[in-house]
C-alpha cells in the first residue's frame, strides 16, 4: 500500500471517531434499579440493546434515570431530557413507536419438583393452589391475571404483589419468583422477561410456562417496541433500520437473559 492511500485510510479513521465524538449523544431514559430491563451499572437487556443500536447510529449513548412509575414518560421523554425508551407497548398511544423488537408474554412459574406445569387458567388444580400475581393497586382489578382469576372464582387463593417491588431494595421486582423457589407460593404468574431471568436465578429448578389464554379484550401476549416522542420520525425510522440490521445480536441477548419469546 503506498504511502498516499494509508495516509488517506488514516485520515477517514480520524474523521470518523472525530464525527462520532460530535454526534449528539443517544439519551435513553431508563429505571436506575430495573432488572432484567435496565439498572444504573447498565446491566439490564434494554441496556445492551439501546448500546447495540446507539453504536449502529454512530452517537455516543447517554443515560437519564428515573423510576418507572407513574408519569414517567411525562418527566422524561416529554419535558425533552431524553430521546428514547427502549422498552413499550408496540402502538403505545402517546409514544411513536419503533416496529416490535421482541414479542413475550405472561408466564406460569412453579417450583420443578412440585410437577405443577400450569398452563392455563382452566387448570383445576389452581383451587387448591396459592396463586401469587402482579397487581399495580390494592384493588387487584386491573392486572389481566387477576381478571382472569377472578372471573373464574380464584380470587381466595390469590396473593398480590406491588409491579414496582420495594424499591429501597436491588432488584425489587423478584419477590414473587423468589416466594416460588422457596415454597411460599405454588405458582406465580409474572410478566415473561421477569419471570424468566429470576426463574434463572434461583437455588432449585423452575418450571416457566407462557400463559396461553385467548379471551377478547384481556391480553397476555405483548409487542414491545422502542419509543420516542411523537414528532421524532427521522430517530423512529433509523431505529426501525437498526432492529433490522442487528434482529439476530438482539434475539441472543433476549435469550441470555431468559426472556420468553413468542
Amino acid at each position: 500500500m503506498s504511502l498516499a492511500s494509508s495516509l488517506a485510510l488514516w485520515l477517514a479513521a480520524v474523521a470518523s471517531v472525530a464525527s462520532a465524538r460530535t454526534a449528539p449523544p443517544l439519551r435513553v431514559c431508563a429505571d436506575p434499579n430495573n432488572m432484567p430491563f435496565s439498572n444504573a451499572h447498565r446491566d439490564g437487556f434494554e441496556n445492551r440493546i439501546a448500546a447495540l443500536v446507539a453504536r449502529d447510529l454512530g452517537r455516543p449513548l447517554a443515560y437519564v434515570w428515573a423510576p418507572q412509575r407513574r408519569g414517567f414518560v411525562r418527566s422524561t421523554l416529554d419535558a425533552g431530557r431524553c430521546d428514547l425508551v427502549v422498552g413499550v407497548p408496540a402502538g403505545f398511544g402517546r409514544l411513536r413507536t419503533t416496529r416490535p423488537y421482541y414479542r413475550s408474554s405472561y408466564v406460569f412459574v412453579s417450583r420443578r419438583d412440585r410437577h405443577l406445569r400450569v398452563a392455563s387458567f382452566d387448570d383445576p388444580r389452581l383451587k387448591a393452589l396459592t396463586i401469587g400475581i402482579q397487581v399495580t393497586g390494592d384493588d387487584y382489578n386491573n392486572p389481566p391475571a387477576a381478571q382472569a382469576l377472578a372471573s373464574r372464582g380464584l380470587v381466595d387463593q390469590v396473593r398480590g404483589y406491588t409491579v414496582y417491588g420495594d424499591y429501597s431494595r436491588p432488584d425489587p421486582q423478584r419477590g414473587l419468583v423468589d416466594d416460588v423457589a422457596q415454597g411460599r407460593l405454588d405458582v406465580a404468574i409474572v410478566w415473561g422477561p421477569q419471570g424468566g431471568y429470576y426463574a434463572g436465578h434461583q437455588p432449585v429448578p423452575l418450571d416457566v410456562t407462557p400463559v396461553r389464554e385467548n379471551r377478547p379484550g384481556l391480553p397476555f401476549e405483548f409487542d414491545i417496541a422502542m419509543g420516542v416522542r411523537r414528532e421524532d420520525a427521522a430517530l423512529s425510522r433509523a431505529l426501525d433500520q437498526a432492529l433490522v440490521r442487528h434482529s439476530s445480536e438482539i434475539r441472543r441477548i433476549l435469550s441470555a437473559y431468559g426472556v420468553p419469546l413468542i
